[in-house]
């Protein structure tokens, strides 16, 4: 005789309930006091919930904060982005749909990538090696931009494809983002237009307007 093991729909449901508001009330409370400052008891008694399930649900706090760093490193955006780069054969249009679509990864998870991991990081060894990850991660993502410009054969005679990566990612990586946006209180939209045509300057060799602020 076999036995069939039960699944509840309102039990799963019930448990995704619980992780949310957990994940919810730890964010909260990290950007508020910092990661440092937080205990797990205080996560459980703002997310209504006891520790042990706190622990059950979700995990320790370099666990929480790993959860909480998911859907920013798996972003849709990131696929769609990429596809679209793939598809286009205008060079400028390849790097404008970069900028586009760093800027929307980054502009959607702001508070939380800005304000926990870059101003004030945790230092946890589990952490940084999710975001070590996902910088790995860009970085792949920016080899195909390169890739894609070399195809087109539009890279300047001087920039080697190993270089156009290393141009995008200073162009375009998070800290262009935290800098512009961050530090220095640029609007997302000043910051996606300025990146793209500072990134066409330095990689194309049909580069044409001047660099413009």
């Amino acid at each position: 005789m076999t036995t069939r093991k039960y699944h509840s729909p309102r039990r799963t449901d019930a448990a995704a309930a619980t992780r949310e508001a957990v994940l919810s009330s730890a964010q909260t409370l990290f950007l508020a006091r910092g990661y440092a400052g937080v205990t797990i008891g205080e996560i459980a008694e703002a997310a209504n919930v006891a520790v042990p399930t706190v622990y059950s649900s979700v995990g320790n706090k370099p666990g929480i904060l790993t959860a909480l760093l998911q859907p920013a490193l798996t972003d849709p955006a990131i696929a769609d982005n990429l596809a679209a780069v793939e598809a286009s054969n205008d060079p400028r249009t390849v790097i404008e749909l970069t900028a586009e679509g760093t800027r929307l990864t980054h502009e959607r998870h702001w508070d939380l990538v800005y304000g926990l991991f870059y101003r004030n990081p945790p230092g946890e060894p589990a952490v940084k090696a999710v975001l070590d990850r996902g910088a790995d991660d860009y970085v792949q993502a920016l080899t195909r931009v390169a890739d894609r410009l070399v195809a087109l054969d539009a890279l300047r005679a001087d920039v080697s494809p190993a270089e156009a990566v290393d141009i995008l990612w200073f162009h375009l990586g998070p800290h262009a983002w935290m800098t512009l946006v961050g530090q220095r209180a640029w609007s997302f939209d000043r910051a996606q237009t300025w990146t793209a045509r500072a990134a066409c300057q330095a990689l194309l060799k049909d580069a044409g307007d001047e660099l413009k602020t």
